[in-house]
């Protein structure tokens, strides 16, 4: 059975819009091959929803997100054990030797999703690197690099 990871919204956004990264984050995860296998949080739904509306996608392109969304394992946020999840991210935010790192709350969702679902978190950005190793497995993809 395949590698199954929690994608965090830059990457599953990549990937539905088609662009080169999300080409090459598809390549180096082989996400494309089993959807269904891979988490994202609720949080994302929303994000990407509002992208759509502020960007007034195409029907095409919002069909795409739509078969995205549906093929996806969704963690909501009504659990305990998901709420257990957060506080722990927080305190892992909070207990950074040098100082402690804020990061937005839904990345702190996310984040928890990826403790709660105990798999590794693929992200496009640096929000999550303080978290790697110490709470979750985090894969940062660089946008700015050649090949992942």
């Amino acid at each position: 059975m395949k590698q199954s990871y929690v994608l965090d919204t830059g990457v599953l956004l990549n990937l539905v819009r088609g662009r080169e990264l999300g080409k090459r984050i598809d390549r180096a995860f082989g996400l494309s091959q089993a959807l269904q296998f891979h988490t994202i949080s609720i949080v994302t739904h929303g994000e990407l929803k509002v992208l759509a509306e502020r960007h007034d996608w195409g029907a095409e392109k919002r069909n795409a997100l739509a078969v995205a969304l549906e093929n996806l394992v969704t963690v909501n946020i009504e659990s305990e054990a998901l709420i257990q999840a957060y506080v722990k991210v927080d305190r892992a935010c909070r207990g950074i030797v040098g100082g402690s790192r804020t990061i937005g709350q839904n990345d702190m969702w996310i984040a928890s999703t990826a403790l709660l679902s105990n798999l590794p978190l693929i992200s496009t950005d640096r929000d999550f690197l303080h978290l790697h190793e110490r709470l979750i497995t985090v894969h940062w993809v660089d946008p700015s690099e050649a090949d992942v």
